[in-house]
């Protein structure tokens, strides 16, 4: 009888920040263009070795963090997957081309890895204070998709949801991560071919001369050549017409917009990425994202030791913010705990869906300093 060996799987400890390129390769990255700060220099540094020796991989430090944005939606027109990664200040910079991605539907994938702020804050202490900011940061109307990783072997997991949802949907999506999460080291399991479900960007199958960029499809999403490949595909940051042209139409404007956002909200359920920690009878809730998330899992934890009906909400994607989730939670708990770094972000939004069916309660840390589990423990217990 022949007997069949399973491949041994490689194992490594790694940074979070580390993790992000193993999942980002894994993805098929093959551009970067970025710009060094602190805390996410590691994810750059990591590139700059790991990408070269991928096939076709390329590798470019830029001067600044705008000239990165640049680079990577030129990239991405020419038919790469491609990333860059920053932290707050860096991050304040990439808006006007966050938004310029936007309109012109390019996919992309930003990792900001936030610290301590406003400005220069403290560049090497934990923060969540960029979450609004990756929704509402570039002006106007556009959808976005912000997703978080709570540790390292999800750095590689969100970093290649990241890309698909960049790919699938034709649009920007920004990774959130904080500093104690991407300078966190922790065992993984590398990723191999075939671990995950690979999504690329569709390619028209028409001839060139039928092509309309930005023409409603039944998925609400234009296939997308590489430029050069022989299809005519004019890129504008203006609203444009079908074939991507400057328009002020109103009736043009009205339908690039709508159709943008319902490419999205058509596969609401697709990008709500949540997970539920013991919340099938809990009577208290907390919702957390980040290295908050792993406070608040031990807390939970603790509070059932207890006797007390506690259950937990992870958020790994924030927006669009899973409502569904938390107001059918609402429904059934007495009260809801959201610890946050920041002054209450997610908060609003946990709020905002609440309506009045039950008691909201935040925990909120601004000093560079980590949420603990006997802080959570203590108003949930």
């Amino acid at each position: 009888m022949t007997q069949h060996l399973r491949k041994k799987r490689r194992e490594a400890f790694v940074l979070g920040n580390e993790a992000v390129v193993e999942g980002a390769l894994a993805a098929g990255c093959s551009f970067y263009a970025g710009y060094p700060i602190t805390p996410s220099t590691e994810i750059m540094e990591t590139m700059a070795r790991r990408l070269p020796l991928v096939p076709d991989g390329v590798f470019i430090q830029m001067e600044d963090e705008i000239a990165s944005m640049g680079a990577i939606i030129g990239a991405s027109l020419a038919g790469r997957k491609v990333m860059t990664a920053t932290s707050g200040p860096g991050f304040s910079l990439m808006q006007e081309q966050i938004g310029y991605a936007a309109m012109t539907e390019t996919p992309l994938v930003i990792v900001d890895v936030m610290r301590g702020g406003a400005s220069t804050g403290l560049p090497t202490s934990p923060g969540q204070g960029d979450v609004q900011q990756a929704r509402w940061g570039a002006h106007g109307d556009h959808p976005i998709i912000v997703l978080s990783a709570t540790d390292v072997p999800q750095c590689v997991e969100m970093t290649v949801a990241a890309f698909n949802f960049a790919e699938k949907y034709r649009t920007p999506v920004v990774l959130l991560l904080d500093e104690i999460t991407a300078h966190t080291r922790e065992k993984i399991t590398l990723p191999e071919p075939g671990d995950f479900e690979i999504f690329s960007r569709l390619v028209p199958t028409m001839p060139p001369e039928w092509y309309k960029p930005y023409e409603e499809t039944l998925r609400g999403v234009p296939p997308m050549p590489p430029v050069g490949s022989g299809y005519r595909f004019h890129v504008t940051g203006l609203t444009h017409d079908l074939l991507g042209f400057p328009t002020s139409r109103p009736e043009e404007v009205r339908a690039l917009v709508e159709r943008q956002f319902r490419k999205i909200d058509r596969f609401f359920q697709d990008v709500q990425l949540v997970e539920h920690v013991d919340t099938e009878d809990a009577e208290v809730l907390v919702v957390a994202y980040g290295c908050v998330a792993r406070s608040a899992r031990l807390a939970v934890k603790q509070a059932r030791d207890v006797g007390v009906r506690a259950g937990l909400l992870v958020l790994n994607t924030l927006f669009p913010f899973p409502r569904a989730h938390v107001e059918k939670l609402m429904r059934t708990c007495r009260l809801v705990v959201v610890p946050e770094l920041n002054v209450g972000q997610i908060s609003r939004e946990v709020k905002r869906v609440n309506e009045g069916y039950t008691a909201v309660r935040t925990i909120n840390r601004i000093d560079g300093q980590i949420i603990t589990p006997s802080q959570i423990f203590k108003e949930i217990a």
